[in-house]
């Protein structure tokens, strides 16, 4: 009885949605404490290879170097705020093109509604890593070109949503209120649609996040993400792979770092569910 009284308690519902939450934040904020630490003191020069070759952790290297000499520790960090700029670049990209793209489907016309249509469920079945990977095969390979690359191509999944949503909400018997009593369509997008849809959508972007995150990660391992002296944990694993065993840090580091900020992005998203969608906060 006491367990049934527990599992219908909103209050401890709650508690466990706001840790869910809480969590999320304090993996994602270790990540950018990191990343905004790197932009004011490093270590060492990330060019500096006076370390030794694979020297293991000590003082002077708390987490080692890598092959050629280069402090580990700062290369982590770099490759931190790497991680960061790509995943919330991307993110942002996607975001604005494919909401801007889904609200003008959902307006669209008939024919112009189907013709969307089927352009996103085609552009939808090529997965967001291989449309990037050949939008940024056609450029030099850098940084800039990769979040732009995963930003065009997560869109088409976020303008999916957004129309989708655009359509359920103009069904709804309010919008045929407001439109006979004579409100204009710019009005009722601001006022009605955008406040029904964000929910869904805020939550969509922060898994897409998680996505950039390990998209950028990738290309960096193939060679077609940022460029060095750049420090991304994908070149990261790339370049140690070959010494994991003599030397475990220069694989374990980049990926732990890799791994928490995914999972942290993941819990965000679904503690920012929880507390917006207004059927969860009534259940």
């Amino acid at each position: 009885m006491a367990n049934a009284r527990r599992e219908r308690d909103p209050g401890t519902k709650r508690r466990v949605r706001s840790r869910t939450l809480a969590a999320g934040c304090a993996l994602v904020g270790a990540v950018a404490l990191t990343a905004l630490v790197s932009l004011v003191w490093l270590p060492y020069d990330p060019a500096d290879t006076s370390g030794g070759r694979l020297a293991p952790p000590g003082a002077a290297h708390p987490l080692g170097t890598d092959r050629l000499g280069r402090d580990l520790l700062t290369q982590v960090m770099i490759g931190a705020r790497i991680a960061l700029a790509a995943g919330l670049g991307a993110t942002a990209v996607g975001g604005v093109l494919g909401v801007a793209a889904g609200l003008a489907g959902g307006f669209a016309t008939r024919w112009l509604d189907d013709a969307f249509a089927v352009l996103s469920d085609i552009l939808i079945a090529f997965p967001v890593l291989l449309l990037a990977m050949l939008m940024v095969a056609a450029r030099q390979a850098s940084l800039g070109p990769a979040i732009l690359a995963i930003g065009l191509a997560m869109s088409v999944t976020v303008a999916r949503l957004t129309r989708i949503l655009v359509k359920r909400v103009l069904a709804q018997d309010f919008i045929t209120a407001a439109r006979t009593s004579g409100t204009s369509w710019p009005r009722i997008t601001v006022e009605h649609v955008l406040p029904n849809i964000w929910p869904t959508l805020l939550v969509s972007l922060a898994l897409h996040l998680g996505v950039a995150v390990l998209a950028e990660a990738t290309l960096s391992y193939l060679g077609l993400g940022a460029a060095p002296p750049n420090a991304s944990w994908g070149r990261m694993l790339r370049e140690a792979q070959t010494t994991a065993f003599t030397a475990p840090v220069g694989v374990i580091a980049p990926g732990v770092l890799l791994a928490v900020l995914v999972i942290g992005a993941n819990l965000v998203a679904d503690g920012v569910r929880d507390v917006a969608d207004p059927a969860r906060r009534r259940s």
